[in-house]
């Protein structure tokens, strides 16, 4: 897969699909630059599609007790 931005779900799911296949790679090689890019690219792309609201502050104590 070559390395660009995010637009689409079918490129989000391929590059979690990569993710999974290169999770064990070795560190400091550029099997892990890749990794490392590419988790990059998927936390942009989740934090514009899929934003994780703060939760209200009664919840929060709740969730805390």
């Amino acid at each position: 897969m070559e390395l660009r931005p995010i637009k689409t779900e079918l490129d989000y799911q391929n590059a979690l699909k990569e993710i999974e296949q290169l999770i064990d790679v070795e560190t400091n090689s550029a099997k892990c630059d890749r990794l490392d890019i590419l988790a990059t690219l998927v936390e942009a792309y989740e934090q514009k599609h899929y934003p994780i609201e703060a939760p209200d502050a009664i919840s929060a104590i709740l969730y805390y007790l």
